[in-house]
């Protein structure tokens, strides 16, 4: 199945009964979110959070990227290839696949998300997955911009993680596992660079902060980050 899903992604992309005609080019974004280094408590992990998109004004192939780097190890690695379709003025319904690398075992899942602007201009991305043997998650991220200046922005940002059950092997607890807040300042050089600094909060839940005390790691850490956003 996965071997086929990006020829698919692209043969939709390309077909000319979708693309709209002349008027609607072909266009392409790659956005890092978050590429970032986070003092934290134990190893300073490398983190990676970028979106990547081509197509039409309606319909494109999109790919999320989400990936941890560790003591030169990669920790978590997940990406996701998926068809999306605009359904409304700032909102994209996204259908696809999702495939974790990292940590082992790997897993594949069923992908459906809502991406777009909410009122008040608050950036939402809104999945659910399907898993193997029954397993399902969602995952909610949110994100927020203060303009200060034209240059200084200020974005506050959240995510959780849900899980239908217990997956020991991957460290994850039935019910709120996870909960990510944090507060970014960047200075944007230019509005496709942009260096900042900022904290993230981390919290665990449930079966999954028994999963890690097990382990002998933290339930709950402050970290200070510091790392760039860019688009192109």
């Amino acid at each position: 199945m996965k071997k086929y899903l990006l020829p698919l992604l692209m043969a939709v992309v390309w077909n000319p009964a979708h693309a709209g005609g002349r008027d609607d080019p072909l266009l392409t974004m790659v956005k890092i979110d978050q590429l970032e280094l986070r003092e934290a408590d134990g190893a300073n992990p490398w983190v990676l959070e970028a979106d990547a998109w081509i197509g039409h004004d309606l319909n494109k192939a999109w790919f999320k990227v989400d990936a941890e780097y560790v003591d030169g190890e990669m920790e978590e690695a997940e990406l996701q290839a998926l068809y999306s379709r605009a359904i409304a003025p700032y909102w994209d319904v996204q259908v696809g696949w999702r495939h974790d690398f990292k940590p082992t075992p790997e897993r594949d899942w069923l992908a459906v998300a809502f991406k777009g602007l909410a009122p008040y201009f608050f950036e939402v991305d809104a999945s659910a997955f399907v898993g193997e043997s029954g397993q399902l998650a969602a995952r909610l991220q949110a994100e927020y911009e203060f303009m200060f200046t034209q240059r200084l922005v200020l974005s506050p940002e959240a995510e959780v993680n849900l899980y239908s059950k217990d997956d020991p092997e991957h460290g994850t607890g039935s019910g709120l596992s996870d909960l990510q807040a944090g507060l970014r300042l960047r200075y944007e050089i230019r509005r496709e660079f942009a260096p900042y600094v900022g904290v993230n909060w981390v919290k665990l839940f449930g079966d999954t902060a028994d999963f890690a005390r097990d382990e002998g790691a933290s339930t709950s850490d402050v970290q200070w980050v510091a790392g760039v956003r860019a688009w192109f």
